[in-house]
């Protein structure tokens, strides 16, 4: 019954999985080739001085894509549950509510890390092909926050999407913007080091947020 459910979720978000990551994979890859331009015109010792000095900030064209990608991923899975009431009849299985429900999001979850380890590896990977150590640990640690961002987005997206009652919807959709632009403020490379712990244990507490709109959902309050 399980692997039913998991088939299912995987029929949903399937190819915007694909399409998602070959996104990112392009935004990283376009990253390294404007980075190769500007040391080709500009050498090496040049283009390190404004990143080091300057803050100019080689990673930005990363920022939205994974915020993105878990924003589309949670529309495309719970969309469809909505629309056509289907989470009606998920509800009706021989299953835990709950335990369907967390077994849904756990899905999105390791949905979003494959794709967000693929995409960060290839940034990883050329980073240190051409950038020194010190500078590439910066840089990590800057688009760290943008992937908890998409993690955070998803997590946010679906106790929206799940919620029945629309000024509830707007109540939910205002505090996620608010919330999201955490990890959106502006500062020098590396400069979210103090911090991204606390935003990993914020994303982790809006991890359930779900299981709320889902209870009121399936219960039926207005």
């Amino acid at each position: 019954m399980l692997k039913s459910v998991v088939f299912k979720e995987w029929l949903k978000v399937r190819w915007f999985l694909v399409i998602l990551t070959l996104i990112g994979v392009i935004a990283a890859g376009n990253i390294f080739l404007k980075v190769q331009h500007y040391i080709t015109f500009q050498e090496a010792n040049k283009y390190w001085y404004r990143i080091l000095f300057e803050n100019v900030q080689y990673f930005r064209y990363l920022k939205l894509v994974p915020l993105l990608i878990g924003l589309t991923i949670a529309v495309a899975q719970y969309i469809p549950e909505i629309t056509s009431r289907r989470i009606k009849l998920t509800f009706h299985l021989p299953i835990n509510e709950n335990k369907i429900l967390l077994l849904m999001l756990g899905f999105g979850v390791v949905i979003l890390l494959i794709s967000y380890a693929i995409i960060f590896s290839i940034f990883f990977g050329l980073s240190n092909h051409y950038f020194a150590k010190e500078m590439v640990q910066a840089a990590i640690i800057s688009v760290t926050p943008w992937f908890l961002a998409g993690f955070a987005a998803y997590f946010m997206a679906t106790l929206i999407i799940m919620e029945a009652i629309w000024k509830y919807r707007m109540v939910y959709f205002i505090t996620a913007c608010a919330f999201i632009s955490l990890y959106f403020e502006y500062s020098i490379a590396g400069g979210y080091g103090p911090v991204n712990l606390k935003l990993s244990l914020l994303t982790l507490l809006v991890s359930v947020s779900l299981l709320f709109s889902a209870y009121r959902f399936r219960k039926g309050e207005i």
